[in-house]
């Protein structure tokens, strides 16, 4: 045996370097890479025993002079030069368990010597700890990342996003942390199978969506039931059955379940042949999931308070319509009765009286047009944009109104839905864009009215639309679009 004195300082400076690095795949090649300088051995590579364990699969091995790359899977190793050449072997312990096994060959000097044992097992217990580190190290970071993800689409969910969009935020967040190829929900059906009905993924979803698990497949009753499935190979699994599995590989399905409500399941499939799960990597995944769902339910709550806001907020407004249309009408019922007195009593003549009822029958008129804009807004389901021309014009000027600081007058004249074809309603709408800018932009302005009249003929006598904007800035301005139908 010899002293393994003088190469002590080697030994130091290979222990020191397998700690250098708290990402665990660095660190194990540290290993290896220290391994063979120490014992210079041409071929060093760690055998795991667990390779799911930490999501690394195969071996880590020195770079050889002949092959460029490591190998994909376990391989003798064995010395082009001298195939019968001895190894030396060397277990790793972590945690009181076996880690794997340092494996060296093709020593450049002989065989291996008993000082070579020596050094590579003082490396392995050293490499124990690095190790060991490093798992603690990445299983904190996985943490992170995940409790981080879970708070992003609680915040994005709380935001006001729609049911759909609410899915798509968990399915697209979830897939970028689990490093998966995709990110599926999957909803109940009515006859008892489930739907995909929502799809994140690195290319184009193409048919995933809408794909069904029938009802009778051996793994609905899992996820009906709100438990979690672990699959390790999608494509050759006997419980998945839809199309699409042979695109896939590792695979966790995770309920999206809170206050024992099934909202539906979180899969998130990886590609066929991709590394499987780790245990840390399933629970932090179901975590998220649970955490998504809660996030999910807060989301609608939040979702119908709002609309119950809104439909409070529209009793109100029939409340200041009905005040409305009964002051305008009670006003022009006086002005009627005057009428009628003074053509009786005052002996005015008819053309005063015919320019008094005029102006009561164009008042009675307007109102009649503007309970009917109103009643049309209040139909307009709240979370929707709308998608009526009558629809996007009451929307133009509820924009304009949070500028002038009150509520444009709105009328229709005609057939508007009808008549009007998609080209001319959107020349209409850019026309009305730049008018109600331009009075936004004017002094004194506290009053416009909207008129859009598909009744109006043009001067050459073809159909036509006519849109009329007046504001009552300065001494009045009105602006007049027209376009043949």
């Amino acid at each position: 045996m010899h002293d393994p004195v003088p190469r002590l300082p080697s030994l130091l400076e290979a222990v020191l370097s397998v700690g250098t690095d708290l990402e665990l795949r660095a660190t194990l090649q540290h290993i290896v890479d220290a391994a063979a300088e120490l014992t210079e051995a041409r071929y060093a590579t760690l055998d795991m025993t667990d390779p799911g364990r930490d999501g690394l699969r195969g071996i880590r091995t020195a770079q050889r002079p002949e092959s460029p790359e490591p190998p994909a899977r376990p391989e003798p190793l064995e010395s082009p030069e001298s195939p019968e050449s001895p190894e030396l072997i060397v277990p790793i312990h972590v945690d009181d368990e076996v880690f794997g096994d340092l494996r060296l060959a093709g020593k450049r000097a002989g065989p291996f010597t008993d000082e070579d044992e020596q050094l590579v097992r003082v490396l392995a217990t050293q490499a124990g700890i690095a190790i060991g580190n490093a798992r603690l190290y990445e299983t904190a970071r996985q943490r992170e990342r995940w409790i981080e993800g879970a708070a992003a689409v609680t915040t994005a969910l709380l935001s006001g996003e729609s049911a759909a969009d609410a899915l798509m935020t968990v399915a697209e967040r979830a897939r970028r942390l689990a490093e998966a190829s995709a990110g599926v929900i999957l909803q109940p059906t009515e006859d008892g199978g489930m739907e995909i009905v929502t799809a994140s993924t690195l290319d184009d979803p193409g048919d995933i969506v809408g794909t069904v698990i029938e009802p009778g497949s051996p793994v609905l009753e899992q996820l009906l039931g709100g438990e979690p499935v672990f699959i390790d190979d999608s494509a050759t699994d006997p419980r998945m059955t839809t199309h699409v599995r042979h695109r896939f590989g590792p695979n966790m399905m995770l309920p999206l379940q809170a206050g024992g409500r099934l909202l539906g399941t979180l899969a998130l499939p990886r590609r066929r042949g991709g590394r499987p799960y780790t245990a840390v990597e399933r629970l932090l995944a179901t975590q998220f999931a649970s955490q998504a769902a809660l996030a999910l339910v807060h989301a609608e709550a939040q979702h119908s308070r709002e609309r119950l806001a809104v439909y409070e907020d529209r009793d109100r407004i029939a409340r200041d319509l009905h005040d409305l249309v009964v002051q305008r009408l009670f006003a022009t019922g006086m002005m009627l009765e005057s009428t009628q007195r003074r053509s009786t009593g005052t002996g005015d003549t008819d053309k005063d009286v015919h320019a008094m009822l005029g102006r009561a029958v164009d008042e009675l008129q307007s109102t009649v047009q503007e309970v009917r804009t109103a009643i049309f807004a209040l139909q307009q389901p709240p979370a929707d944009a709308p998608t009526t021309f009558r629809g996007k014009v009451l929307r133009e000027a509820a924009g304009a109104a949070a500028v002038l600081g009150f509520q444009p007058s709105t009328r229709f004249t005609g057939a508007v839905e009808n008549r009007l074809a998609e080209p001319v309603a959107g020349r209409l709408l850019t026309a009305l864009r730049r008018a109600l800018a331009a009075a936004s932009r004017r002094a004194g302005v506290s009053r416009v009215e909207i008129t859009v009249d598909v009744t109006a003929p043009l001067p050459d006598g073809r159909p036509g639309v006519r849109l009329t904007v007046f504001d009552d800035g300065g001494t009045g301005t009105t602006v007049t679009w027209r376009s043949p139908l």
